[in-house]
């Protein structure tokens, strides 16, 4: 692996948790390292502007990140979304996310539906030599997804989902001078989701209570440098809660809540272990069972692998909490606030956003505001157009 291949490696998995180092003590702060960290890159502006949630939120074009069994009953026989995310635009100003999206309902029954996405993060234009070439090289790191997904109602208020997924992540380069061959690695990942919905009565209202859950990239290893350097996918479990209620004619809100845990074991610290010869064989012999251990075998010692203990463990799930107002499914206002704990990366941000439907197509922004004014998340912009199929159906007149 080369010396920019290492370079591109850590920027990317520092991404997630760029403002969090800063202000912290090196003997507490212990974040999940995991490759291809921009698959936790919340990708449309609806979820984003309600501090990163959406695994029981109504459903729409973007449910494929967030909890894909909702697309069993969406209203909507078909839709697509596309969404573009600059990144990190205080430090640079050619990173970005783009994401394509979309879903469509099978059948007469209105029970299942099929579903995709790609989305493409560019890590933007990098100039840099290699060994015997003093002009400089131009290069494009990249990563990219793509999936495609079924979901299906098993009762009148339960469905569930899974999704397949391909994942490629180009962070290096050739250097044929010096003998390096570096070239980009690939996954292949699952998800397994599921999603509630009940309307119960609260007084004379009729409200809309639900719940889902969503577990995401389960899989293989991501091998970077020819499989020198295994690294875990972000395997991630989200669980959340929605809960909507009238509060005039045409006047909706809803309350949600997201909880985050990464799958994924924290890797070994030195600091962990006793300061002298054996503890140095600990170490070393912890690392290479880390390094060597099966993603599946990880998922479970994610749950009881922290030198803290139950505290330690509870510091890895982080929360968002959002709401969102509606006006006749027309006009949307958003906000939300998203917390990881300081040891675990230290994410700390609120999500403003609003949203204007009309038949065809719905136009969603959203804002981001670090609670740290030094974070390079701070001020982030998303956007998001989404197209509803049912509406192009009565422009163009079939029934």
């Amino acid at each position: 692996m080369n010396l920019f291949h290492k370079i591109c490696f850590a920027f990317a998995a520092a991404l997630l948790f760029a403002s969090g180092a800063a202000g912290q003590d090196k003997n507490d702060f212990n974040p999940i390292q995991t490759g291809v960290t921009s698959l936790g890159i919340a990708p449309d502006a609806r979820g984003a502007s309600m501090g990163d949630l959406g695994a029981a939120t109504e459903p729409d074009a973007n449910s494929q990140f967030w909890n894909p069994s909702k697309y069993a009953f969406a209203y909507s026989r078909g839709g697509v979304a596309l969404s573009y995310t600059p990144w990190l635009r205080k430090l640079v100003n050619d990173i970005f996310l783009a994401n394509l999206s979309g879903y469509w309902k099978l059948g007469q029954d209105d029970n299942q539906a099929i579903s995709a996405s790609l989305r493409y993060f560019s890590l933007g234009e990098v100039v840099t030599e290699t060994s015997g070439d003093t002009g400089g090289q131009s290069l494009n790191p990249y990563e990219m997804a793509f999936d495609v997904g079924y979901s299906r109602k098993l009762s009148e208020k339960f469905s569930m989902g899974v999704v397949f997924r391909y994942i490629y992540s180009d962070l290096g380069f050739s250097d044929s001078y010096a003998g390096d061959q570096s070239t980009g690695a690939s996954a292949f990942s699952a998800d397994i989701s599921g999603f509630y919905t009940t309307y119960p009565i609260i007084g004379r209202n009729e409200c809309q209570w639900s719940w889902g859950f969503d577990i995401s990239n389960i899989g293989s290893k991501v091998n970077y440098n020819h499989g020198d350097n295994p690294a875990f996918l972000p395997t991630n479990l989200r669980i959340g809660t929605s809960f909507t209620f009238p509060l005039a004619d045409y006047h909706n809100l809803s309350l949600n809540l997201d909880l985050n845990k990464l799958l994924v074991p924290a890797m070994p610290r030195r600091q962990d272990y006793e300061d002298d010869t054996e503890g140095e064989l600990q170490y070393v012999k912890a690392y290479e069972d880390w390094q060597n251990m099966s993603s599946i075998k990880g998922i479970f010692k994610s749950f009881n692998d922290a030198p803290g203990g139950m505290k330690e463990e509870l510091r890895e799930i982080s929360y968002s909490i959002g709401a969102e107002y509606n006006y006749n499914q027309q006009f949307f206002l958003r906000a939300g606030y998203y917390y990881q704990n300081p040891t675990k990366g230290n994410l700390q941000y609120f999500g403003i956003g609003a949203g204007f439907a009309l038949n065809v197509l719905r136009l969603d922004a959203s804002y981001m505001l670090a609670t740290a004014q030094t974070s390079p998340l701070d001020q982030t912009l998303r956007f998001t157009l989404t197209f509803d199929m049912d509406g192009l159906k009565e422009i163009f007149g079939k029934k």
